[in-house]
């Protein structure tokens, strides 16, 4: 085929238009990689380590997407899924579909719950563009990483708190743990809490020690627990 020739169809406009040489032809801008400026062409050029956050169309849930890219391909993903029972479970049937698809593959494959399609697209972003956790770390992170973000017992650090204008706030789970108990002060502000580290607890009871004291042994507190003058339990007061 010549050079005045197209594969393609041209309007008419178009094929009746004389050829102008391009000029700039510098292909597309670096981003950094895994502690490389790479020019991706493809997407076996992308690698790196991000996360992504989506939500579904009532806004009722949400999900928090991590993977973990070696030359295009999905090496690991976790996948942590907030406020909604099925989208629980939808979390379930992502885990099994993310791992081995290239990011296009990931992209554009329905992945169960609208918020972990919505991560999907918001972490494909994120890789592609070099705005990654990775993007100044030679090689990367190695596969397993993403379960740093867990912490010990490997559960997904949860902030959940509970307030009304009459009542006021409570504590219910912070990354600590589980929320036993509030610590108020004289003028009954939130002055600490006292809680119960449920990833611990659940490892000790596996290992097996006796799971009362399992429990009891996983409890700590935090703040000025210790200087209040009054208790709740956040759950039933």
């Amino acid at each position: 085929m010549s050079n005045n020739q197209c594969a393609y169809a041209l309007s008419h406009e178009v094929e009746g238009m004389c050829t102008v040489a391009k000029g700039p032809n510098h292909g597309p801008a670096p981003i950094p990689e895994e502690g490389r400026w790479v020019k991706p062409y493809e997407i076996k050029d992308i690698s790196g380590l991000s996360h992504g956050i989506g939500w579904c169309a009532p806004q009722q849930g949400c999900c928090k997407l991590t993977l973990n890219v070696k030359e295009g391909i999905i090496q690991e993903a976790l996948v942590e899924t907030l406020g909604c029972s099925g989208m629980t479970h939808s979390a379930a049937m992502a885990g099994e579909i993310l791992q081995g698809k290239t990011m296009l593959e990931a992209l554009n494959t329905d992945l169960v719950c609208d918020a972990i399609n919505v991560a999907m697209r918001e972490i494909f972003k994120q890789l592609v563009y070099g705005r990654t956790q990775t993007a100044f770390s030679e090689n990367g992170l190695p596969v397993g990483a993403s379960l740093e973000d867990l912490g010990k017992g490997l559960r997904s650090q949860v902030g959940t708190i509970f307030a009304t204008k009459e009542k006021g706030v409570r504590y219910l789970e912070t990354a600590e743990g589980y929320i036993l108990e509030t610590g108020l002060d004289e003028n009954n502000e939130v002055i600490g809490y006292k809680f119960v580290h449920l990833g611990k607890m659940m490892d000790a009871i596996k290992s097996g020690v006796e799971p009362k004291t399992a429990y009891e042994s996983n409890i700590n507190t935090y703040g000025r627990y210790d200087d209040a003058v009054r208790y709740i339990d956040p759950r039933k007061q």
